[in-house]
Parts: C-alpha cells; sequence; structure tokens
C-alpha cells in the first residue's frame, strides 16, 4: 500500500479544493460568512465521512484528524478574501470541483482497497467519495445536484472512469505513486473536456409525446 503520508497529502488537497468549490458557491448564492464556512466543511469532508461510514472507519477521520477540519477553514476563508479577483466564478467553481473530484475518487477507491474491500467495491466507493461532497453541497445551496442534472456536462462518469483506472492498476506491477497521479490526472482532463465540450451522458429514448391540451 502507498506510503501514508503522501495518501494524506492527496486528500488534505482534495479536501482543499473541494473547500474552494464549496466556498465559491456560497459566495455565489450569497450566503453570509457562516454559509460559506458551512457549504465550504460539508462539500471537503462529506463524500470521506459517507466513505468512512460505510467502510466502518468511525468516528469519520474527518472527526479524527484537526487538520481535516482546519484545512477546509482556511480554504473558505481565502475564498472569502479572494473571490472578487475572481474574473469567471462559475467556472472556477466547476474547475476546483473538478480537480475535487480527481482526487477523492483516487484516494477513495485506494482507503477502500486498504480496509480490505474488493476492486468493484472500492471503485464504487471510490466514486461516493468523489461526488458525495458535492451532491450535499448542491442540497444545500438549493440547486438541484450537478450529478443528476440532465443539463450537466459528464461528472459521474469521469469519475467511474477513474476509479475503474485505479482499481485495474491496483493489480498490476505499477507502483501506486505512479499510477495514482496519473488516475487523478485522467479524471480531471475527462471532466474538463466534458465541460469545455458540453458532453452529456445519454439519455433514454422516448417512444412518445404527451398529447397537448388542444389535442386531447
Amino acid at each position: 500500500m502507498w506510503g501514508h503520508t503522501a495518501l494524506s497529502v492527496l486528500e488534505l488537497a482534495g479536501i482543499f479544493v473541494f473547500a474552494i468549490s464549496g466556498a465559491l458557491t456560497a459566495i455565489q448564492k450569497g450566503f453570509d460568512a457562516v454559509g460559506i464556512l458551512v457549504l465550504a466543511e460539508v462539500t471537503a469532508l462529506g463524500g470521506g465521512v459517507l466513505r468512512d461510514l460505510v467502510i466502518g472507519a468511525t468516528p469519520p477521520a474527518a472527526f479524527q484528524h484537526l487538520g481535516y477540519l482546519l484545512v477546509p477553514l482556511a480554504a473558505a476563508a481565502v475564498a472569502f478574501v479572494a473571490h472578487p479577483v475572481v474574473e469567471r466564478l462559475a467556472f472556477t467553481v466547476l474547475l476546483f470541483d473538478a480537480a475535487g473530484l480527481a482526487l477523492f475518487c483516487v484516494t477513495g477507491t485506494l482507503i477502500a482497497y486498504a480496509h480490505g474491500l474488493g476492486s468493484v467495491q472500492s471503485a464504487v466507493l471510490g466514486v461516493v467519495t468523489g461526488v458525495g461532497g458535492g451532491l450535499l453541497r448542491d442540497v444545500i445551496a438549493r440547486q438541484t445536484p450537478a450529478l443528476v442534472r440532465v443539463d450537466t456536462d459528464l461528472y459521474a462518469i469521469p469519475a467511474m472512469a477513474g476509479a475503474a483506472a485505479v482499481a485495474l492498476a491496483h493489480h498490476t506491477a505499477i507502483p501506486v505513486p505512479v499510477y495514482a497521479p496519473l488516475a487523478a490526472a485522467l479524471i480531471f482532463a475527462f471532466r474538463l473536456t466534458a465541460m469545455l465540450r458540453h458532453w452529456k451522458a445519454p439519455q433514454a429514448l422516448r417512444t412518445g409525446t404527451r398529447p397537448s391540451r388542444s389535442e386531447a
């Protein structure tokens, strides 16, 4: 298994960028300082808490290590002070969200492996870790979660691809310090390309439409 220090660094990086995403969303929604802090913390830690509850690691890591709570606090402060200089706030939120998604999918999959889960289960938990915080962020911000919106550029699919890549690479001779950053880069690049090119997930075919009132 990869060194604990390297895994912790990746997870703290994911916490920071997800916290920035949550704080910027709160600023967009007009939340006050308390709301900005709450949304930063929930976005940063929500996926990890869900992961830890599933694997039975209680209390969750977010409540065992002070740094996990302080990093979102610092990110919220940075966003609170520096957001006026961000020219394209909406895209910046998505950019940080993509980075957090990438880092959390990788660390979530690796942590699941460390707790004895199989390849498929670890990959699924990696996706849950990646999308959980963003899902909670959108619910608290009173907006339809990006994960399920029909107009959202590919979100869960890049997460699935990256988590699957980690699960497959885990059974090869490739060292974890090599494939883990590559998998994170894959997720980020996939998500970023989907945003720039507006790739959407396929929808179910509609066999018919409801008649209008004039036709009824």
